[in-house]
């Protein structure tokens, strides 16, 4: 039986401008390419899990606008339940304008829009089939009260969470040390514990205090460099997986995601995580952000032969 997993988080549109290098200020370039893809770290975590097979309930906001409409039908080609997908009268959907440049990396920029209209009684009213899942993902482009909210939910019942706490904010340590997996980057370590996160004994040593106030695993991302993973029980490694990277939009979406559909399967930190992070080392090697994550069975394909 496939893993059900809960998403409530952003969903947006994707503008992406592939660049020859980023203008100066008060500069005009010509762009070689442009290209409009759903987003958002909430969609994209949800259709990486989709597309590995895992069962998706969608718990977000969507605009009026055009832009819901390309949404709400791009979730349900992959499958994922949008009963808890509301619209938002007279606001716009979220949106990101991307600029990727020639060595893969990006800069992007968010509108909130409708995402910040979800709010903790979209949850609740989503509450019967939140119930049913294995796992619930979160993310911080919605407001940190429904955040919040999500995480006192789910522990309550004893759903197990994940939580990508980007982009960067403050968060209530009381409430965040009772996910189960929590997903920083250094910078979002460093702001969540109040301590300096600038090498690895620095990454530990903030992540151990999160350990040691409850949560289950810290998983410190460190990009091309894998990842730190700290645990009660010690300090492990996910090793990165080397690519040549042509657009790294969203690969952080798709570690996630994929992590998630993976552990709730098969309950195995150390696995789930070396397929995440092989799975996101693929979706760089694709242009756009959702249209790079492989399928459960082109991620079957690969991993044989890989070997």
């Amino acid at each position: 039986m496939a893993p059900r997993i809960a998403v409530v988080g952003s969903t947006n549109v994707d503008l992406i401008t592939y660049v020859t290098r980023m203008p100066a200020p008060g500069e005009t370039l010509e762009a070689p390419d442009f290209r409009i893809g759903c987003g958002g770290k909430g969609a994209n975590q949800a259709v990486a899990a989709a597309r590995l097979g895992a069962e998706v309930v969608m718990v977000s906001k969507v605009g009026d606008d055009a832009f819901a409409d390309t949404s709400l039908a791009n979730f349900r080609r992959f499958g994922i339940d949008t009963a808890h997908v509301g619209r938002v009268p007279g606001v716009s959907s979220g949106v990101a304008p991307i600029f990727v440049e020639p060595s893969g990396e990006n800069s992007i920029l968010i509108v909130k829009g409708a995402n910040a209209h979800l709010s903790p009684a979209d949850v609740d009213a989503a509450a019967d089939d939140l119930a049913g899942c294995d796992l619930i993902l979160l993310q911080l482009e919605v407001p940190v009260e429904t955040v919040h909210h999500t995480i006192e939910f789910a522990r309550a019942r004893g759903i197990a969470t994940v939580l990508n706490p980007a982009p960067a904010a403050p968060l209530d340590l009381d409430v965040v040390t009772k996910v189960t997996f929590l997903t920083p980057n250094q910078t979002e370590l460093a702001l969540l514990t109040g301590l300096p996160v600038t090498n690895e004994d620095e990454a530990i040593a903030a992540a151990r205090t999160l350990v040691e106030k409850g949560i289950r695993c810290v998983v410190v991302t460190l990009g091309a460099a894998g990842a730190l993973v700290v645990e009660a029980s010690g300090v492990s490694r996910v090793a990165p997986v080397k690519v040549t990277p042509k657009d790294t939009t969203g690969a952080g979406d798709a570690f996630i995601g994929s992590f998630a559909r993976f552990w709730a399967e098969s309950r195995d930190i150390a696995a789930a995580l070396a397929d995440a992070a092989l799975y996101a080392a693929d979706s760089v090697t694709k242009p756009g952000t959702q249209t790079s994550y492989a399928s459960a069975e082109e991620f079957a394909a690969l991993k044989a032969r890989r070997g």
